[in-house]
């Protein structure tokens, strides 16, 4: 229909989250936040995860010198705990929810499931509960109150602030079970609309001792994590797969 309406020879659908794989691999260094720098293989695959909405997770390998951007549904496998405030949060979405996937609690749909989770054991301010009580969306309601409970060093049980440090937690350890399972030696590139809204709260040292775990600890360790700030990569990653149609397209 659009290649008729527009009098296009051929018309391609990208996925938004392989739009913003491509997009990624090509932003300046100046359109990112690095969390940790790493040693990026030069043919390594490439991560991303992006907390929206909901979760969305693509890849992308290397073959000679063609890029291959891979969507997925990553957000949707099992959410797997770390810790015991992760294991009771499971028991307290099992009691809602049949299956529980790691983008209902990693993502903006996902926040106010943290929050209502950590009401059971750190009181909730009257002020905060009064305004969330009058918000249609709660998530930039609760984003808002720990970013200020971090400016004015109140983030020590503070049940905002320690929603989003949970939040962080579940990223960090999601961004490595994905670098693992496509062997992201190039790098992982966190995208979406919560990670450039909460950078205070993405601390390097904290991150890492979430990402950097397990028996490949020193791969993980070495594998570069960026947040993407350029709210255009998607457009821009669409850009670059019109062209990789014409020919090889690297980065």
């Amino acid at each position: 229909k659009l290649r008729r309406q527009f009098g296009f020879k051929s018309v391609s659908l990208v996925n938004d989250l392989v739009a913003t794989a491509m997009g990624a691999v090509h932003l300046p260094a100046d359109r990112l936040k690095t969390i940790n720098a790493g040693q990026p293989a030069s043919r390594g695959a490439i991560a991303v995860i992006a907390p929206g909405t909901g979760l969305g997770e693509a890849f992308i390998i290397r073959d000679q010198d063609r890029l291959l951007p891979c969507p997925s549904e990553g957000g949707h496998a099992s959410f797997a705990p770390e810790n015991a405030r992760q294991a009771a949060l499971l028991e307290f979405m099992q009691r809602q929810f049949e299956h529980v996937s790691v983008e209902q609690v990693c993502s903006g749909l996902g926040l106010p499931a943290l929050y209502d989770f950590l009401k059971t054991e750190i009181a909730e301010p009257p002020w905060l509960a009064e305004r969330l009580g009058g918000a249609g969306d709660r998530t930039p309601v609760i984003v808002a109150a720990a970013l200020k409970a971090l400016n004015d060093q109140e983030s020590a049980a503070n049940l905002a602030a320690e929603t989003l440090h949970l939040f962080v937690d579940i990223l960090a350890a999601e961004a490595a079970n994905l670098a693992l399972k496509v062997l992201a030696t190039g790098g992982v590139y966190i995208g979406g609309g919560i990670p450039p809204r909460i950078l205070p709260l993405l601390e390097p040292d904290r991150f890492m001792a979430r990402f950097r775990r397990g028996v490949y600890r020193e791969m993980l360790g070495r594998i570069p994590v960026h947040v993407i700030l350029e709210p255009e990569t998607a457009l821009l990653g669409a850009a670059a797969c019109g062209f990789s149609a014409t020919g090889p397209l690297n980065r």
